[in-house]
């Protein structure tokens, strides 16, 4: 009997341990996560870091609080080292890599959902965030997935919310004063919708002179198909003045019998005004992510102010306030679920 009286009075240390571990961990749980289900993915982020440190924690209690022997009690958290150890070097340069590289994104914040980015070769719009990747959402409509280590190893482009500066270049003859082309060049920036436009003089070459118009895009969202109306209407511009658009290899040797402009005739034709614009369709994802992003901000501020009214509220105008709180969050619940399968489908 007094053996078994002595296994138990050795191992009460031990469960009393793992009882308040799981108390412990579950109450973590309830109070970071579970008590508040309108936290997007970013909000749950630094919470679910807590969580895992607890619980790292509390692993390590329980080990030390085995009813062993001291020898076997180190043999145990020296097993639990190896594992940690192993799990890291399998994964350091995947799995820890990229999710290392998704907190500090998320910490330093360079680009939000919806903007527009280049790493490397890849151009879009950035249509989700992920702890290991981020996909944007190409020209070509193509949904790309990238590490986010590579945008941490790289630099990444981000185009400013606020404007973009939309450029085009061409090549004319030397036989054209500059004067005259900037002044054409102008305008077809004006005419485009581009402000504050300028043109550059970028290169003197053996047979041509290289231009590049530029001006400001207030709506960063018809990127591409204000580059297409730049280019149009540098050729209108630049054809309506009877100037000829040459490429920088041309040789000026005209050698048929009656010499003409090679300026294309002015075709006046009314086109069709498109449904949609090019960026809607290729874009899409990253529209619709965008929207969901600022709904569910808008939302859960909203549910924050209802909030902190309702502590700052007395009397008969309580039962109001929590009555329209209920309503809210039952609401951003609802978003927050329709928000999941928006975005994934």
């Amino acid at each position: 009997m007094s053996g078994w009286a002595d296994t138990f009075m050795n191992g009460i240390p031990f469960m009393l341990v793992l009882a308040a571990s799981v108390l412990v961990l579950y109450g973590l749980n309830w109070a970071l996560l579970r008590r508040h289900p309108a936290l997007n993915t970013e909000e749950r982020l630094p919470r679910q870091l807590v969580m895992l440190g607890a619980t790292v924690a509390a692993i390590l209690l329980i080990a030390l609080s085995l009813p062993v022997s001291e020898g076997t009690r180190n043999q145990v958290i020296a097993l639990i080292g190896v594992l940690a150890s192993a799990l890291l070097a399998f994964s350091s340069t995947t799995l820890i890599t990229n999710l290392v590289a998704g907190i500090m994104l998320r910490m330093n914040r360079p680009f939000k959902t919806g903007d527009f980015i280049r790493v490397g070769d890849y151009f879009g719009r950035v249509s989700a965030r992920g702890l290991l990747d981020t996909e944007i959402q190409s020209e070509q409509r193509e949904l790309i997935a990238i590490p986010n280590s590579v945008l941490v190893q790289q630099p990444v482009i981000v185009i400013s919310g606020t404007g973009a500066l939309i450029s085009a270049s061409v090549s004319l003859g030397y036989e054209i004063h500059h004067t005259r082309v900037t002044q054409q060049l102008t305008l077809a920036a004006t005419q485009t919708g581009l402000t504050d436009p300028f043109v550059q003089v970028i290169e003197l070459g053996n047979f041509s002179v290289s231009y590049r118009v530029s001006g400001l895009l207030a709506d960063v969202k018809s990127l591409i198909t204000t580059k297409s109306d730049l280019h149009r209407s540098v050729l209108d511009a630049l054809h309506n003045d009877g100037i000829e658009i040459v490429s920088p290899a041309f040789m000026n040797q005209r050698q048929f019998q009656n010499p003409a402009a090679l300026i294309p005739e002015s075709v006046i034709i009314q086109e069709p005004k498109p449904a949609t614009t090019p960026e809607e369709m290729l874009f899409d994802k990253a529209d619709r992510a965008e929207k969901v992003e600022s709904a569910l901000e808008s939302a859960q501020q909203a549910v924050i102010a209802i909030e902190l009214a309702l502590k700052e509220a007395k009397g008969d105008d309580r039962a109001a306030i929590e009555s329209d709180l209920q309503r809210k969050q039952a609401a951003l619940a609802a978003l927050i679920a329709s928000a999941d399968s928006e975005i994934k489908s």
